[in-house]
């Protein structure tokens, strides 16, 4: 088996998007947190995966909750993605926050939201695998936040 070290080493060579997910718990506080492992998991029924380590101060309330909005960051919201990584009690102070009709919050401005209702959370190590249903997606025109061996990114479209 290969050490933690190798195990981060090998998957930072993967250039994937970037992504904070957010919810409110049963007492209505926000929460919001950096998500590397995210994907597509079916069109029909439209539903997507993002992995969240159980450790997290707020993994317990995208459970609780049942719902979440994953945001997929363009590349003029890097603060935001690092905002969201550190382990702060206010992660949404001076982030501009609108709200879903069902109370969740949404970060202004993202790439990509995606609304979703959680269908099912499955045992991935020492991370919880959330699979949401998307219930309704807004997307913006921006280029991508990107991610890859351990820096942020941008893709060169050649305009």
């Amino acid at each position: 088996m290969i050490s933690n070290e190798e195990f981060r080493r090998a998957l930072s060579h993967f250039a994937s998007g970037v992504t904070v997910i957010t919810t409110r718990d049963r007492g209505g506080a926000p929460h919001g947190i950096t998500v590397s492992a995210f994907c597509s998991v079916s069109e029909e029924p439209p539903l997507v995966l993002a992995c969240i380590n159980r450790t997290t101060g707020s993994h317990y309330a995208f459970i609780e909750r049942g719902a979440f909005v994953v945001h997929i960051l363009g590349e003029h919201q890097r603060h935001i993605s690092e905002q969201f990584a550190e382990p702060m009690l206010d992660k949404f102070a001076g982030i501009p926050i609108l709200e879903t009709e069902s109370g969740l919050p949404v970060i202004e401005g993202a790439l990509v939201t995606l609304e979703c209702t959680l269908v099912r959370s499955y045992d991935g190590g020492d991370h919880s695998i959330l699979v949401g249903e998307i219930e309704s997606s807004t997307v913006n025109d921006a280029r991508p936040l990107i991610y890859f061996r351990g820096d942020y990114r941008s893709i060169d479209f050649g305009d």
